[in-house]
C-alpha cells in the first residue's frame, strides 16, 4: 500500500475517532448520531455543484448505502446504551475488517498478499485486545456490536464497489451522505416527537456540524483509498481509529488506561507497519 494512501487513511481514522468521541460525550446518543449524520450532509452540500454526478451504475449503491448507514447509526446508539464503550467499539470495529478479509476473495475477487493479510489480521487482533478491558459486558451489548460489525462489513463492500463504479469517489461520498440524516430524523420525530428533536437540534447543532464534517471527510478518504488499494486492507487500516480514540480518552478526557490499552496500541502499530512493508 503506498505511503500517501496509508497516511490519508490514518488521518481519516483520527477524524473518525473524533466524531465518535463527540457522540460518546453527548447526553442523547440517538439524536447526537442523527445530528452528526446531518452535519455530514450539510458539509457536503457546498461541494456538490463543483463535482460531476456519479455514474448511473453507482446510484443503486448510494440508495442501498443510505439504508445501511441508517441501521448503523441506530445500532451504534443502541449498543452504547446497552454496554461499555470499551467493549462495544472494539467489537464493532474489530470484527468488521475480519469479516471483509475472510470474504473479499469471494465478493470482490481480491486476493491479499501475505504481508497485507498478516497486517490486516494483526490490526484486528490489536483492536479486539481492547475488549478484554470490558469482557464482563452484557450479552445484549455484545450481540448489538456483532450485528453492527456485519452491517459495517456490508456497507463497506457496497460503498467500495459503488465508489469504483461512480467514476469519482468524492462525489459518491458526498451524494451518499444526503439520505441517511433524512431517515434518522424521520425516525426520531416519529418516536420522540418534533418538539424534543427541535430542542435538541437548537442546543446541540454545533456538535453535529463538527462531528459531521469529520465523519464525511473520514469516510471520503477511506473510499478514495479503496479505489487505490484492496478494500480489506483499507478497512483494517481505517480501524486504527480505535487507537486514536484511546489517545483522546487518556489525554483529553483524562480516563485511566489499563495495560490492555497499551498492549493493543503496540499491536495495532505493528499491524500498520506490516501493511506498509507488505
Amino acid at each position: 500500500m503506498p505511503l500517501d494512501v496509508i497516511l490519508l487513511v490514518l488521518f481519516g481514522a483520527l477524524l473518525h475517532a473524533t466524531w465518535n468521541a463527540i457522540i460518546k460525550a453527548g447526553v442523547d446518543k440517538s439524536l447526537d448520531a442523527a445530528l452528526v449524520s446531518a452535519g455530514g450532509a450539510v458539509s457536503a452540500l457546498p461541494f456538490l455543484a463543483f463535482l460531476p454526478l456519479p455514474n448511473a451504475a453507482a446510484w443503486p449503491f448510494i440508495g442501498c448505502s443510505a439504508i445501511l448507514q441508517f441501521a448503523y447509526f441506530q445500532l451504534v446508539a443502541g449498543a452504547y446504551r446497552a454496554g461499555d464503550i470499551g467493549l462495544v467499539y472494539p467489537l464493532m470495529r474489530g470484527c468488521a475488517p475480519l469479516l471483509i478479509a475472510a470474504t473479499s476473495s469471494f465478493v470482490l475477487g481480491e486476493t491479499l498478499t501475505g504481508g497485507a493479510l498478516i497486517g490486516t489480521m494483526t490490526i484486528c487482533a490489536g483492536i479486539l485486545t481492547l475488549a478484554f478491558e470490558a469482557r464482563h459486558g452484557s450479552r445484549h451489548a455484545i450481540m448489538l456490536a456483532l450485528i453492527n460489525a456485519c452491517v459495517i462489513a456490508t456497507y463497506t463492500y457496497v460503498d467500495g464497489i459503488g465508489a469504483r463504479l461512480s467514476g469519482n469517489a468524492i462525489s459518491y461520498t458526498l451524494w451518499m451522505s444526503l439520505l441517511p440524516p433524512v431517515l434518522l430524523f424521520a425516525w426520531a420525530i416519529s418516536r420522540r416527537g418534533a418538539r424534543v428533536v427541535a430542542i435538541h437540534v437548537r442546543v446541540h447543532w454545533w456538535r453535529g456540524l463538527i462531528g459531521g464534517a469529520g465523519s464525511i471527510a473520514s469516510y471520503g478518504f477511506a473510499l478514495w483509498a479503496m479505489t487505490k488499494a484492496p478494500v480489506a486492507t483499507v478497512a483494517a487500516l481505517r480501524e486504527t481509529s480505535i487507537l486514536f480514540a484511546l489517545i483522546i480518552s487518556v489525554l483529553v478526557l483524562k480516563e485511566r488506561a489499563s495495560p490492555w490499552r497499551y498492549l493493543a496500541g503496540i499491536i495495532i502499530a505493528a499491524g500498520g507497519l506490516i501493511l506498509k512493508l507488505g
